[in-house]
């Protein structure tokens, strides 16, 4: 509900508004903490599937620490961009940018067990994606026919369904302990079932801003839980330094076709769910529509600030949700206040023992917050699917994209004989499942007959319309 104390029912809702600093302030750091696990911790989970991130004991693991500083200063840079704005680019809106969880699925094949040498593919792929990506904001509004919420809820879904795996493993003790007598353990599980329970509790049983930071103060109640049994380690953070500025090409460059179509593709889906970002914040914040002109700013926005992020060692940007949720709830609309965040973002990211501290965060804690944010992401994909209307054309759709895309997703070596390329892009699960399901509805008729599928839905006809009784 909105603070009539902040500004008038108008000023709350005018973008441009600045609040007064003793109000702004608080909320801008809202903002930041609403999303804070959320933006560090693709960086985590690609470092640990390259081999030097929680438990490797890699002489790289400082290069985790690193990533995850550059994933809160270019998230607070590629926030300025949108809520300030440089000439056509930014959308001049309360939108806050962070590390997009959508590319962890195309991002994790490629670096599996390859160390620190195979970042500098993926800072490829995301400079080239993150440039595709903005191209996309001179013609976004005309291809968003090709992505109805058969495709976007699909693809959604199919992340989820590809990282819930991840957090199964962190809670049991990461990959490194796979094979132990510790993974698995009842220490672990204890530890990672504190983390989901206090989460649980404060997400349905507080109001405001706890119930919104329900996963990050669920994780710091499991830290204190784990620094009591004695599982956290300062020993990186004495080490880390107080200040320290982006490192051009940190990780270095490198090109290759399975990077470049891999993050293109995604760029394709992340830039439409950035347009729904921007519908969502002006109609909950503003009572209207967004304009052209706000939605190809924020997709310009969204490319180069993952573009910029590349160059300098961090993962792809997008809008993220939850802060849109945020504005809604809050009631205030002004840009000025996220741009606060932004700032607050920045100087987190030029301070290295912030990452080191994050990086003290036993993984079995991050796992239990990882298990219920991906979790999440899947309940989003589903949400979106509702509003599908479940003919027996759009079952059949859906049952062939799933099919594939997450058949393919479980058992990999079913394509072996492909070329290493096209192995990497089609066992993600999810561009297969994305491309067949936008080729199928772009060409399949409108209508299918009943008795069509009843011979291979085994009784299960589905009756929906993706619509609410009375609608």
């Amino acid at each position: 509900m909105a603070d009539t104390t902040i500004g008038t029912a108008a000023q709350l809702r005018d973008p441009n508004y600045t609040p007064p600093l003793a109000k702004a302030v608080p909320l801008g750091i809202q903002h930041v903490l609403a999303m804070f696990v959320s933006n560090v911790t693709p960086a985590i989970i690609v470092c640990g599937a390259a081999g030097f991130g929680f438990g490797s004991n890699s002489p790289d693991f400082p290069q985790m620490i690193y990533m995850i500083q550059m994933s809160m200063f270019f998230a607070g840079l590629a926030t300025l961009i949108q809520t300030i704005g440089v000439g056509p680019v930014g959308a001049r809106l309360p939108i806050v940018q962070g590390t997009s969880f959508a590319f962890l699925p195309v991002m994790i094949p490629l670096v599996a067990g390859k160390g620190v040498d195979a970042v500098a593919v993926l800072m490829g792929g995301i400079v080239v994606g993150g440039l595709f990506h903005a191209t996309l904001g001179l013609f976004i509004g005309r291809i968003r026919f090709a992505l109805p919420p058969l495709v976007t809820g699909l693809v959604v879904t199919m992340i989820g369904l590809a990282l819930v795996k991840v957090g199964i493993q962190y809670a049991a003790g990461g990959v490194p302990a796979i094979g132990t007598e510790e993974y698995g353990s009842a220490l672990n599980w204890f530890v990672a079932s504190v983390v989901i329970l206090v989460t649980l509790g404060l997400k349905f049983f507080a109001r405001g801003m706890i119930s919104v930071s329900a996963v990050l103060l669920g994780l710091l109640v499991g830290y204190g839980v784990a620094w009591a049994l004695g599982m956290v380690n300062f020993g990186n953070v004495g080490n880390a330094a107080s200040f320290a500025l982006p490192n051009p090409l940190h990780f270095g460059i490198e090109f290759s076709v399975a990077a470049i179509v891999g993050f293109c593709l995604m760029s394709f889906v992340s830039a439409v769910e950035t347009v729904g970002d921007v519908s969502g914040i002006t109609k909950g914040g503003a009572g209207r529509e967004a304009t052209d002109k706000e939605i190809e700013g924020a997709t310009y926005a969204d490319g180069l600030g993952t573009a910029v992020s590349g160059l300098f060692g961090a993962l792809p940007n997008t809008s993220f949700s939850q802060n849109v949720g945020l504005i809604a709830m809050t009631g205030v609309m002004s840009r000025h206040v996220v741009t606060i965040g932004g700032i607050f973002l920045i100087l987190c990211g030029l301070v290295p023992k912030i990452g080191a501290i994050i990086s003290t965060v036993p993984i079995e804690v991050l796992g239990g917050g990882v298990i219920v944010m991906f979790g999440m992401v899947v309940s989003a994909g589903i949400s979106m699917l509702s509003d599908v209307n479940w003919n027996r054309r759009n079952m059949v759709i859906f049952a062939i994209a799933l099919s594939l895309g997450l058949g393919l997703q479980l058992e990999p070596d079913a394509l072996q004989h492909l070329p290493q390329t096209l192995k990497v892009l089609a066992t993600s699960g999810i561009l297969p499942a994305a491309l067949i399901a936008i080729v199928l509805n772009l060409v399949l008729p409108e209508e299918l007959a009943d008795e069509a599928t009843e011979e291979v839905s085994g009784g299960l006809a589905g009756k929906g319309t993706g619509s609410m009784p009375g609608e």
